[in-house]
């Protein structure tokens, strides 16, 4: 390699953002998911083996999905294609598919597809993928933002196991800001930087579980940030606020969760005023304005419930408001979502019945299904004569009496409603129903 080379190398680094530079080559470097990637997981046995199977990646942006596909891809000996189902049609995936075949066929390496944003891909694109999973042609890994149980197609997840990541912690971000100030190969090692330990958590809070997020902020701020008379860059809180958009909260941590937890509280308590004040604590204070949205649709559904299900739909679209509006008009849908959720009655009848059913399909399984609510397209010569077993309820006026759970828990009952708001007219409509309330 000449100078020529060398210097070309050295500028197409620095033009690569610090996010990609720092990408964890190998599974010792991955940063956080100890649930999937500790020293004896299934996950980490079957990459050292490279005996990893087709599965999906699902998590939040950040998390180390792709990271942890490009860890697979250093550790294994076999090919290794990347696509991205945004811009890759089935012409793309055929090509994959025929080159892995030959590969197999005439060197006997596999081939690791890794397909970004999988979600993205329809029913189409899906099949033509089907059968190389199916008979081993290629080994799927798909990378997801979202819940794969639900945007993906069926046949493909059944036939993947899906790994859940979850969001980075603070403490796994501030440590890879940390290591990537004192690398001088692929992080900022060469700008003799020093980040305050404020600004570094500041950084790591905001970015909200996204190490690239951070990782970019970082970057942004030793980057700007003048050195002093002695070559130093020191970056300050003042600086990280700058690099990452946000201002930083105004009072300790201790302090910001007892916050939190007081307006959390004051919404079960229904103290709308109390409520209102400590939302502007805390948004006065530094906190993201969308946290309460999401905390306010939990209590919406949690403390409210049944007693007033329109409290639901109140916050849902307070929070949706509140995105499309910003600061300061989002505010404005957001209490008035506050003050509903405080006045509704309230009611955790919900909450109840879902943990009742959670601990029964945990403790008392029975997949003896009542006969007369079976699939019948695949079902048994002897179930199929017990088809007409079933009472379709819209012939008998809406509501017909028939057994819908198992045997084992027939008659069980779940969903308890309360003497609060609506759940009296619930227990009205079950009466006239002749159902036990």
């Amino acid at each position: 390699m000449d100078l020529f080379d060398i210097l070309n190398e050295k500028n197409t680094n620095v033009n690569i953002p610090l996010a990609e530079r720092m990408r964890a080559k190998t599974l010792s470097d991955f940063i956080g998911q100890e649930h999937i990637a500790k020293e004896t997981s299934l996950l980490r046995r079957a990459i050292k083996l490279d005996r990893l199977g087709s599965c999906i990646f699902w998590g939040p942006p950040g998390c180390g999905k792709t990271t942890l596909a490009n860890v697979i891809a250093n550790s294994t000996n076999n090919n290794f294609v990347k696509l991205n189902a945004v811009s890759s049609g089935v012409s793309d995936v055929k090509q994959v598919v025929e080159k892995a075949k030959e590969s197999l066929k005439l060197y006997g390496k596999k081939t690791y597809l890794l397909l970004d944003e999988c979600h993205r891909f329809n029913k189409t694109q899906s099949d033509s993928l089907l059968p190389a999973i199916e008979q081993g042609d290629i080994i799927f890994i798909g990378s997801t933002t979202e819940n794969p149980y639900a945007s993906m197609t069926p046949a493909i997840v059944s036939r993947c196991r899906v790994f859940e990541l979850k969001k980075l912690k603070d403490s796994d971000i501030v440590g890879a800001l940390e290591k990537a100030l004192i690398d001088k190969e692929k992080g900022l090692g060469n700008y003799d930087a020093e980040v305050n330990t404020d600004a570094l958590l500041h950084i790591a809070r905001m970015a909200d579980g996204d190490l690239r997020v951070a990782y970019n902020a970082l970057e942004l701020a030793v980057l700007t940030t003048n050195p002093d008379k002695d070559g130093k860059i020191v970056v300050s809180l003042k600086d990280a606020e700058e690099s990452i958009q946000q201002k930083a909260m105004s009072y300790d941590e201790n302090l910001y969760y007892d916050i939190l937890s007081a307006f959390c509280k004051s919404l079960r308590g229904s103290d709308s005023d109390a409520a209102l004040y400590y939302m502007q604590r805390l948004i006065q204070g530094g906190c993201d304005p969308l946290l309460l949205a999401r905390r306010l649709i939990v209590h919406s559904a949690e403390d409210v419930g049944m007693a007033d299900p329109n409290a639901l739909v109140v916050a849902t679209n307070a929070m949706l408001a509140f995105e499309r509006l910003g600061l300061p008009e989002g505010l404005i849908p957001l209490s008035e979502a506050i003050i509903y959720v405080c006045e509704a009655e309230k009611s955790n009848s919900v909450v109840e019945a879902m943990q009742m059913a959670k601990e029964d399909a945990i403790n008392e399984k029975d997949d003896n299904i009542p006969p007369h609510l079976k699939n019948y397209e695949f079902a048994s010569k002897v179930d199929k004569e017990k088809k007409g077993l079933y009472k379709y309820p819209h012939n008998y006026g809406g509501y017909v009496e028939q057994q819908y759970l198992p045997d084992k828990l027939d008659g069980k009952k779940y969903y308890i409603p309360k003497d609060n708001g609506y759940e009296k007219t619930v227990k009205q409509i079950r009466k006239n129903k002749g159902k036990k309330v």
